[in-house]
């Protein structure tokens, strides 16, 4: 079993009277601040000039900055911009301004387990990761608690780099639930192929061409939208809360047969192996370089598939369902609540 971090294994005084930048102030960036701020840590969040969220951030009692300015004299420096966002920024703002022996953090390993983002040999390279949404984050915090966090270290300039992540996991609360310590790769690659995989891409994939099946055979869409979109939260919840045994032992016993029994068909030999093509090209740097490039080149693929994906006929039959059903939304945060920078 790999070992595991909680409060007592934590110098929450390497961050007394220190500085910390937080860079963004999106889904992440102001549970981590709002965060750190409630621990008593001195934190600066930084924004580009003419951000939308520096109002939010005023407004909830935090000290605002040019991300050169929250860099300057900082002890550390937590970038929470969105990945491609991020080598521009380091380059034009926080590296002319990074001090020597501070801490540069991330909260996903992208840009320097691809070398995106190359830092001075003089600072602590370190990535403190929750395992969840900001807004869970947060409301966890607020409430006494808090939730995993991944820590890992590239860089280990002043030989404190390990202590100063684990400071900060217990200053965001990450503590109190658990912290693993891992490596920039292993959790890069293992981030991405989930999103692709399972959590994102794959799921995706798979309630759309379920959805398409019933359809193309005459069934109704809302029918359809039912059986393949809306009863996989509670499929879901089940597995969160019991793991896989857990959701076979809550299901009928005809969907325990018919689930145990298809879906190796579903999930085939070609399917295992196209599976780990995309771990092939996650680990070779094949997917970073094309997502760079598409970056780089104005994201017209990127936004052709956003809107194929949006004009989906699922979509509006969801949207028109959920409409019926306005307890759904009751108490959770709105798309434009958790996005941002």
């Amino acid at each position: 079993m790999a070992t595991m971090y909680y409060e007592a294994d934590a110098d929450a005084s390497l961050l007394e009277g220190k500085k910390v930048a937080v860079i963004g102030y999106g889904s992440q960036g102001h549970a981590h601040a709002l965060n750190l701020a409630d621990s008593g840590v001195n934190v600066v969040v930084g924004l580009k000039e003419g951000s939308s969220s520096r109002a939010k951030a005023e407004s909830a009692g935090l000290k605002v900055a040019s991300v050169a300015e929250a860099t300057s004299g900082a002890d550390l420096v937590m970038i929470l911009t969105p990945d491609t966002a991020q080598p521009a920024i380091y380059e034009k703002e926080i590296a002319p301004n990074l001090k020597d022996g501070a801490a540069l953090a991330f909260a996903h390993g992208f840009n320097i387990r691809y070398e995106q983002i190359k830092p001075s040999s003089a600072v602590d390279v370190i990535m403190i990761a929750p395992k969840g949404p900001g807004h869970l984050l947060r409301r966890t915090y607020a409430e006494g608690g808090g939730i995993p966090s991944l820590i890992a270290v590239a860089q280990d300039a002043t030989g404190k780099a390990k202590a100063v992540a684990l400071a900060y996991a217990h200053a965001i609360g990450s503590t109190k639930a658990g912290v693993l310590e891992t490596t920039f790769a292993e959790e890069t690659e293992t981030d991405l192929f989930g999103e692709q995989v399972v959590l994102c891409g794959g799921l995706a994939a798979l309630v759309t061409a379920g959805y398409e099946t019933l359809v193309r055979n005459g069934y109704q869409p809302e029918s359809a939208y039912f059986e393949c979109l809306h009863e996989l939260k509670l499929i879901v919840d089940l597995i969160y809360e019991n793991g896989l045994s857990g959701m076979w032992f809550s299901v009928s016993e005809t969907a325990e047969w018919g689930g145990l029994v298809t879906g190796p068909r579903i999930v085939n030999d070609g399917v295992k192996a196209e599976m780990q093509k995309v771990l092939d090209e996650i680990r070779n740097g094949k997917f970073a370089t094309e997502w760079v490039a598409e970056n780089k080149n104005g994201q017209p693929k990127f936004n052709q598939l956003r809107k194929e994906s949006a004009e989906h006929p699922i979509e509006a039959v969801g949207a028109e369902l959920r409409a019926m059903m306005p307890f759904m939304a009751s108490g959770r945060p709105g798309l434009k609540d958790v996005s941002g920078g």
